[in-house]
C-alpha cells in the first residue's frame, strides 16, 4: 500500500519503483524511540548511519489524508507534561531581524528571551553576519501571500520543513524535526554547529560542524505537494556517528506526529511496514515516516521521506 501511495503522489518515479538502481546505497536505520505520555516531548528518534553516505534526499510530503481535512488542528497539548527540569539559558536581548530579502524569498531570524542551549553560532549571508540567533525562518511568496517553509535552530541543529499549503488550504502545520550532521547526545540529541552560511543564488545552506566537516542543504523543490532538500557531506561522520536523525512525538496513534514507518531494503521485493514503536530498525535504501489516519496533534503536519542515499558527492 505504501509503495503504491508513494508512486501515486510522485515520491518514487514509476521506472525507479519497478526497477531500483543496482548501485543504490543502503544505510542502517536505528529506532531509539521510547514511550511517552507528554505530547510535546520528542520521544520518537530514528538515526541514520553509514560511513559511505555523501549525499541523500529528504522530503516533507503532505499526508495521504490531506485532502480530507475540513478543520485543522495544531494547538499544543501539555497534558501529562512537566518541563520544569529542562535546561534554560537566558539571552542578552530578544529581537527579530530580516537579514536577507527579495520580493519572493527572505530569511528572518529570532533571538528568544531564553533557550535550552547557548546561542553562539554565527549565521552569514554574503558579507552580513548575524550573531545570537535561536531560530532562522525561510519564507517564500506563494499565491500572493507569505509562507514559512523551513526553519533551523542554530544552537542545537534542529530543522523543520513543510510544503506549501495543499490546494485551497490557507496553512498547514509543522511536525517532525530532523538533524543533519554528526548527531551526538548533549542532554538530548543535537548537531553541534560551528557556523552557518546561506547562498541565496543556489538557495543552499552550508553547515560547518564543531566536530569538523561540512554539509550543504539545498532547497531543491517546494510546491503544494512536497518540500525537497538535497543534502551532501564533505566526508564521513566522526566516530561513525549518525549522519542524520529524525525526532518526532507519539503517545497514541490518534495523538502523534508520526505513527507508522515503511522502508525498502536493497533488492527487496516489497516494502516493510510497522508502527513506529514496534519498528526494529533496518538496513534500508528508503524510509517513510508518517501517519495513515488523522491525529489530534498537528493534523496537517507532513510525512517525512529519507532516500536516494549515495556514496557520490554529486549526481
Amino acid at each position: 500500500m505504501i509503495a503504491a501511495l508513494m508512486i501515486s503522489i510522485g515520491l518514487i518515479p514509476l521506472a525507479q519503483a519497478q526497477v531500483p538502481p543496482a548501485n543504490e546505497l543502503a544505510v542502517q536505520i536505528s529506532n531509539k524511540s521510547e514511550p511517552e505520555l507528554c505530547a510535546e516531548r520528542d520521544n520518537v528518534a530514528l538515526e541514520f548511519t553509514s560511513p559511505e553516505v555523501r549525499r541523500f534526499r529528504l522530503q516533507a510530503v503532505h499526508p495521504a489524508y490531506i485532502g480530507t481535512i475540513a478543520v485543522d488542528r495544531w494547538a499544543p497539548d501539555f497534558t501529562s507534561c512537566d518541563m520544569s527540569h529542562d535546561p534554560n539559558f537566558k539571552a542578552d536581548n530578544s529581537r527579530r531581524v530580516t537579514f536577507y530579502e527579495t520580493p519572493d524569498f527572505w530569511l528572518t531570524g529570532y533571538t528568544f528571551p531564553s533557550f535550552w542551549r547557548p546561542n553562539t553560532v554565527p549565521v552569514r549571508v554574503g558579507d552580513r553576519i548575524e550573531q545570537g540567533l535561536h531560530l532562522i525562518q525561510v519564507w517564500m511568496r506563494h499565491r500572493e501571500r507569505a509562507e514559512e517553509v523551513l526553519v533551523l535552530y542554530p544552537p542545537d541543529g534542529y530543522w523543520r520543513a513543510r510544503p506549501m499549503p495543499f490546494r485551497d488550504m490557507r496553512w498547514t502545520a509543522y511536525g517532525s524535526s530532523f538533524l543533519i550532521g554528526p548527531v551526538e547526545v548533549q542532554e538530548r540529541p543535537i548537531v553541534a554547529l560551528k557556523d552557518i552560511a546561506f547562498d541565496p543564488e543556489s538557495k543552499t545552506f552550508t553547515l560547518n560542524f564543531a566536530r569538523g566537516g561540512q554539509a550543504k542543504i539545498k532547497i531543491e523543490t517546494i510546491d503544494d505537494e512536497r518540500n525537497v532538500l538535497d543534502i551532501s557531506y564533505s566526508g564521513a561522520m566522526p566516530n561513525n556517528l549518525p549522519f542524520a536523525a529524525m525526532r518526532s512525538m507519539y503517545t497514541t496513534q490518534f495523538n502523534s506526529d508520526v505513527a507508522q514507518v515503511a522502508w525498502r531494503t536493497k533488492g527487496g521485493a516489497g516494502w516493510g511496514e510497522a508502527s513506529i514503536m514496534n519498528f526494529q530498525g533496518a538496513s534500508a535504501t528508503e524510509l517513510w515516516a508518517g501517519r495513515h489516519v488523522p491525529s489530534l496533534h498537528n493534523l496537517s503536519a507532513p510525512d517525512m521521506v529519507f532516500g536516494k542515499f549515495s556514496s557520490q558527492p554529486s549526481r
